[in-house]
């Protein structure tokens, strides 16, 4: 009897020490979480009329404004709530430089860039392994090395020519068509070689364009969706998977080698010894091809605006060529293009203010902390996405002075404003870890095809200027952009 009480007593102390326990553990956990939140300090977020999605409708409507907007409201750091995601922006060089140095195992982009897996491919960079991506974007690389880009000029400078030799002595065209088929021209020559006919890359070019139909917000958030932009875009990329494939196997049966973006990818091997098979090298082909023509053909459109209508700085480009003609003569080579300074402060200022690519994404997987200009410090949150945009810091006025004006100057020795706030000051090739695999490359095409016409051209831009089509995912010029030309030889 005696026992049985002791073990009763027992067993009710060892509940009253369990709940008392529980109780205190319950306490402690919810002091350290509370206490955890007031010192955690994250971002603002964006507020709009429709809750959940009110930010959304605005950012898919006008994402340039939403950001513009919010800026000014919020600050250089802010979140926008999508249904279950959260987007968090940092636009200012001082919250960023994290976003553009930090590890895949911190922010990483295979997550955040699934959008392009119907347009690149299964496997092929962003839907693959880290390790197998980082030695994708090394094949690519490769084929843009200082000795692949003197071996590029001269296949660059016959295909400008031959394009513009059709123009008459004087008229009126459409140059954003023109300069759009001509940089699928120079692309195709310089990624596929010159055995492929026009005809082909015409139908490349219609294919490429309609895979960039795919529209901008929509099809970045929800790229799957059932919509018929997203099924023109899924035939497209079928039609040019059976287009590439084939050119791949002539190129292989042929037994020849050529000094192109597809020789690159045929010889490329995996640290494992494996070859690149012909699903992987269309893949990449495609992703170059998509990338490297959409961007650069806007940037080709972009520099010919800024320089048509700002005669002062078309007449410096103009005498800069006059210079170098003195010089070499008519000879154009890589080190010529080298030398045209003026002409690439053009280019980059025209890059700066119209950057194609408007959102850089990552995923973030652990907690970090950005500390504003002001001294506002933010914690951001495993989980969230991460956005930087050039579209807003290129344009930051206590960087750039008056930095709605074109003024290709701000370039120069002395002034350097691209610098003035460390190394992602400019970030229309994106910077750090992930910078653009083919800026070189982009400059020297679009230098080979503005010198071409500054030589041989008056141009007149006779429509309204250009406005950006922010629609697409790769961000253009809206509309056509009508010059009227007169050949003309630049008299040295």
């Amino acid at each position: 009897m005696m026992n049985n009480k002791v073990q009763l007593l027992n067993a009710v102390l060892v509940i009253v020490t369990a709940i008392v326990s529980v109780n205190f553990i319950v306490k402690w956990a919810l002091k350290t979480l509370i206490s955890r939140r007031i010192k955690r300090r994250l971002p603002p977020v964006v507020k709009g009329r429709l809750p959940l999605i009110g930010g959304v409708v605005r950012f898919v409507k006008n994402p340039i404004k939403l950001l513009e907007e919010e800026y000014e409201n919020l600050g250089s750091v802010f979140t926008l709530n999508v249904v279950n995601k959260n987007i968090t922006f940092l636009l200012e060089p001082q919250v960023s430089a994290h976003f553009f140095t930090a590890t895949e195992s911190e922010l990483s982009q295979k997550e955040v860039y699934r959008f392009t897996v119907p347009i690149f491919g299964p496997g092929i960079i962003y839907d693959a392994e880290y390790s197998v991506r980082h030695q994708q974007f090394r094949f690519v690389e490769d084929a843009f090395r200082v000795t692949k880009l003197q071996g590029f000029v001269d296949d660059l400078l016959e295909e400008v020519q031959e394009y513009f030799s059709r123009w008459g002595d004087s008229g009126e065209v459409d140059l954003k068509q023109e300069l759009d088929n001509l940089i699928i021209l120079t692309a195709s020559r310089c990624f596929l070689g010159r055995e492929v006919s026009e005809s082909i890359t015409e139908e490349i070019t219609s294919l490429i364009n309609e895979i960039n139909v795919a529209k901008g917000p929509v099809t970045m958030m929800f790229p799957y969706l059932p919509i018929p932009a997203h099924r023109n875009r899924d035939k497209a990329r079928k039609k040019l998977d059976t287009i590439l494939s084939k050119i791949i196997v002539s190129r292989k049966s042929s037994g020849k080698s050529g000094n192109d973006m597809l020789q690159t990818l045929i010889d490329s091997k995996y640290k494992d010894g494996r070859a690149t098979t012909e699903a992987e090298i269309t893949g990449m082909l495609i992703t170059s091809i998509y990338g490297g023509q959409r961007t650069t053909s806007a940037t080709a459109i972009w520099t010919g605006a800024y320089l048509i209508h700002y005669k002062k700085f078309w007449l410096a480009a103009t005498e800069e060529q006059t210079t170098l003609m003195k010089k070499n003569g008519n000879t154009i080579n890589y080190d010529v293009l080298v030398g045209m300074q003026v002409l690439y402060r053009c280019i980059k200022e025209a890059l700066r203010l119209r950057p194609s690519v408007p959102l850089l994404l990552r995923q973030s997987h652990r907690e970090f902390s950005v500390v504003t200009r002001k001294g506002e410090k933010y914690d951001i949150p495993r989980g969230h996405i991460v956005a930087a945009s050039p579209v807003l810091s290129n344009r930051l006025p206590h960087i750039y002075t008056n930095p709605d004006d074109y003024d290709p100057e701000r370039y120069c020795i002395g002034r350097e404003e691209d610098k003035l706030a460390g190394p992602f000051s400019f970030t229309s090739f994106g910077g750090g870890r992930h910078s653009c695999l083919g800026e070189a490359f982009a400059y020297f095409e679009l230098k080979t095809i503005w010198s071409h016409l500054l030589r041989n051209f008056e141009l007149h831009l006779i429509s309204s200027f250009p406005e950006t089509d922010w629609n697409d995912i790769v961000w253009g010029v809206k509309d056509k952009v009508m010059v009227r030309y007169q050949r003309r030889n630049l008299a040295y």
